[in-house]
């Protein structure tokens, strides 16, 4: 567009600006305000320059260029992620609830053992995600300074709240005690020590006058995104995902697994889009990840592990639904295995098997998959899974 085409333009728009016989005093003093209405000092909060934003300068931190510019694109992989997030698009109320409750009520219809598995991840998980969107919205979006990874955390904070209408969803429906569910947190000790754990690595960032830029505060960061994407939802959510969905195979609590169904999916991408921030934060500021950071992150990953080991004994005092704590342990740290080699660190289990290969089948998000001794296909938006 030429020069004069843009003065020609200015021109027509303030004339619409002026004053005339018909304005109400309101309309005359929102005219006036805007002519001395400061341009500069508006850009200048946008945190961003004037010049034309280069692939170049864009950084997942500390990045200066406007962010509020998002092409051109630099990771492509995480505009990749947005889009494949709202192809996905599913809301809990979709699901049928009905045989869930009907089994639920039945006096003989799941064990003991059974209940308290479902009561027990209920409980976890109502609060879980909870934690992990306050943590988007507070402090990791404000710091993640790239534009196409803003837009999947955004994505990202939308499906937190998701999944904790989902849990909501199933506790109404099946007539749960809501205060024992929700205080679980608090109440049951094996909850209540991932809860402290995952809020440890928050407080520092989500305070408001917390920022990168210095050493110290880009590690605090690389911490707090370890903290949530390998630990919380790498590893705390993997004993729950696990049993439930073992007890969708078996033709129990089909709605409740339906749903956790579709969270893992979620969930997989979160992870997979957190691995990939923290390696390029890795790539692009070396000097963060030096011993003392991976020997931390190593222990983090450990400690999220064993944590994991002590609430699946908790929850799994006996073999059911085929499987038993031990095998659980198995998993956990073929998990941790996985989370550890992900972001470049040993692992720390030798000789450790998957003994459930069915949960990495139900995690490939491009394929068919076999559940609930059925065939489901991949949901996309306007409409629930397709089951033939």
């Amino acid at each position: 567009m030429s020069n004069q085409n843009n003065l020609d333009g200015i021109a027509v728009a303030e004339k619409a600006r002026l004053i005339t016989p018909d304005d109400t005093p309101a309309i005359v003093r929102a005219k006036k305000a805007l002519n001395v209405l400061d341009v500069t000092q508006g850009l200048a909060d946008l945190e961003g320059t004037a010049a034309r934003v280069s692939v170049d300068n864009k950084r997942m931190i500390n990045c200066r260029s406007d962010l509020n510019q998002l092409v051109p694109m630099k990771y492509d992989w995480a505009w990749q992620k947005y889009l494949d997030g709202c192809a996905n698009h599913w809301m809990p109320q979709e699901v049928n609830m009905t045989a869930d409750v009907t089994l639920w009520k039945s006096a003989d219809g799941l064990t003991e053992d059974e209940r308290r598995i479902v009561m027990r991840n209920l409980g976890f998980f109502a609060t879980a995600d909870s934690l992990v969107a306050n943590n988007l919205v507070l402090a990791v979006y404000r710091l993640i300074t790239n534009p196409e990874c803003r837009q999947y955390i955004l994505r990202q904070a939308f499906e937190e709240a998701i999944h904790t209408h989902a849990y909501q969803y199933c506790i109404e429906s099946l007539g749960m005690d809501e205060g024992e569910i929700f205080n679980m947190y608090q109440e049951v000790p094996t909850v209540a020590k991932k809860t402290a754990w995952g809020l440890r690595y928050t407080w520092a960032i989500s305070d408001p006058k917390f920022n990168t830029g210095t050493t110290a505060n880009d590690k605090e960061l690389l911490r707090n995104l370890i903290a949530y994407y390998c630990v919380m939802e790498g590893i705390f959510f993997y004993c729950g995902f696990t049993q439930i969905l073992s007890m969708g195979r078996r033709n129990k609590m089909n709605g409740v697994a339906e749903q956790f169904q579709y969270i893992l999916r979620d969930e997989s991408m979160h992870l997979n889009f957190g691995i990939d921030v923290i390696n390029q934060i890795k790539i692009e500021n070396p000097h963060l990840w030096d011993d003392a950071l991976k020997e931390e992150a190593t222990q983090m990953i450990l400690q999220g592990t064993q944590l994991e080991i002590e609430y699946a004994r908790d929850t799994m005092p006996r073999g059911v639904l085929g499987m038993n704590a031990d095998m659980m342990e198995s998993y956990l740290k073929f998990i941790a295995n996985r989370r550890l080699s992900q972001i470049g660190l040993k692992e720390e289990y030798p000789h450790t098997d998957n003994p459930f290969p069915w949960m990495s089948e139900i995690m490939d998000l491009n394929k068919e998959k076999n559940f609930f001794e059925t065939r489901v296909m991949e949901y996309q938006s306007g409409g629930a899974l397709s089951w033939d």
